[in-house]
């Protein structure tokens, strides 16, 4: 069996949730290797670069891999305009270091618009899965829509959790969403969303060209 290692690139520590969406999404495209994914956390290092293609470079010396994701959150900008930031950040950064395959990661808003689709996996996360209150999830076709999918994601946990004062206030709200994406099993729903749509194309043309190790 082949392998592959790819490695994310992200805005915050938060976005480390986006790892389960990716792996799912390669697996359908490389059914028969092993993914092996790291996540590029560069917070620690003593002088964290700033501009993207600094990160880019940096990420890739010290997490080498056979593909890099580069996300940032569309927020206020339009997807193509931050597609368009990635791609020259990733030129710049190929002037200076030989780069693997690279896609461009980018959820309308912020990545936690990806994760608001399944009950079930809100409810496991929030340490309460047989909890019965309403959550009211928001319509799918609606998602990217939303002006603060985290503010709605922070708030479901809390809903789905059941707990209240105290307790409530020591629930870890970051772990908990990454849980989230952790226990969906099946992002097929999402291939309704256009940024979501667009990303499953990439990986889709980009993962014949991937060199993988054997």
């Amino acid at each position: 069996m082949c392998a592959i290692r790819y490695t994310l690139l992200s805005d915050g520590s938060s976005d480390k949730a986006l790892i389960p969406i990716l792996t799912w999404l390669l697996r359908h495209y490389l059914t028969n290797c092993a993914i092996h994914p790291y996540y590029a956390d560069l917070r620690r290092l003593p002088r964290p670069p700033k501009l993207l293609s600094d990160r880019i470079r940096t990420a890739i010396e010290l997490f080498p891999c056979d593909l890099l994701f580069v996300h940032r959150d569309a927020e206020k900008q339009t997807t193509q305009m931050r597609r368009n930031e990635i791609e020259r950040a990733i030129a710049t950064a190929s002037e200076a270091v030989s780069l693997p395959s690279a896609i461009c990661v980018v959820p309308v808003r912020m990545g936690e618009t990806w994760l608001l689709f399944d009950e079930g996996a809100i409810r496991r996360a929030s340490g309460n899965p047989n909890g019965h209150v309403s959550l009211d999830l928001p319509d799918i076709a609606n998602l990217e829509g939303l002006p603060n999918p985290k503010r709605i994601l922070y708030e479901l946990l809390r809903r789905a959790s059941g707990l209240r004062g105290r307790r409530l206030k020591k629930l870890n709200i970051n772990k908990c969403i990454h849980f989230v994406a952790e226990f969906i099993e099946d992002f097929t729903p999402l291939r309704q969303l256009p940024a979501f749509a667009a990303l499953e194309l990439d990986v889709r043309i980009t993962s014949p060209l991937i060199t993988v190790n054997l």
